[in-house]
């Protein structure tokens, strides 16, 4: 095992973290955490002995442009990356992709990549439960497999699907409801990554600002925030099909 690796992600609702520890945890003696989730941008450098291991959710078959721009601020000096796109059990499309080539391109050396599964962050039956306690296993095999791989081959590049261009996707035009269970605690203002939500009016959520990763909605402890009703119908019609479906989590060397 190696005896530090670095987890670099952004985890809106827990299940990208969750996923990427389990890798992470199979892979070192120490993680380190660097949460993306924090509005201030501050530069963090690696060094060529470094193992970071980046991991983020897919949104529609792309990386989360807020998480792009905070890679940004991580500067690889050739350390030496594992990138995880985890996704709800529809599809992760370019994200994988666009991961590695985001990764690469502020210097780190991508050695392995793994597509794995988490608990879509809007409609819950759609990969329910995962990570689970099957994944926790089979990421641990993973794990080995990428340490064999680093040992052997740290220069080889995995190659992973996807296409250049990008899929293009667009946000939907909505932000999150309030009901009158709010009691404006604010913890959703604390915890909202891009300050859409304004500390002294909680119930309020400013639509240029917000990204729709639905923190807000999953950390309200009186279950006041939520997606309009027609819109979760119409994401319930859409990802409905993959409510029964278990995907494997996938690994490329």
């Amino acid at each position: 095992m190696l005896k530090k690796i670095t987890a670099v992600y952004f985890s809106p609702t827990g299940g990208t973290r969750k996923a990427a520890l389990f890798l992470a945890q199979g892979m070192a003696e120490e993680v380190c955490e660097l949460d993306l989730s924090f509005p201030k941008i501050t530069e963090y450098q690696f060094q060529s002995g470094d193992c970071v291991l980046f991991a983020a959710p897919v949104w529609g078959g792309r990386v989360p442009a807020y998480e792009v721009e905070r890679i940004r601020a991580c500067c690889g000096n050739g350390a030496v990356a594992v990138t995880a796109a985890v996704y709800g059990g529809r599809a992760y499309e370019d994200a994988l992709l666009e991961l590695n080539d985001c990764v690469a391109a502020q210097g780190f050396r991508v050695a392995a990549s793994a597509a794995l599964l988490a608990e879509h962050s809007i409609y819950h039956p759609a990969a329910a439960g995962r990570p689970d306690e099957q994944d926790r296993v089979q990421l641990g095999e993973f794990a080995a497999a990428i340490l064999k791989k680093l040992a052997e081959a740290p220069d080889r590049a995995a190659e992973v699907p996807g296409d250049r261009p990008y899929r293009q996707w667009s946000q939907l035009p909505v932000v999150p409801a309030v009901s009158d269970n709010c009691v404006r605690c604010g913890l959703c203002a604390k915890k909202c990554p891009t300050a859409a939500i304004p500390g002294e009016d909680p119930a309020k959520t400013l639509s240029d600002k917000c990204i729709l990763c639905m923190r807000c909605v999953s950390v309200c402890p009186q279950k006041a925030r939520a997606l309009p009703a027609p819109i979760m119908a119409a994401m319930e019609q859409k990802l409905s099909p993959f409510k029964e479906m278990r995907r494997e989590n996938e690994l490329f060397l």
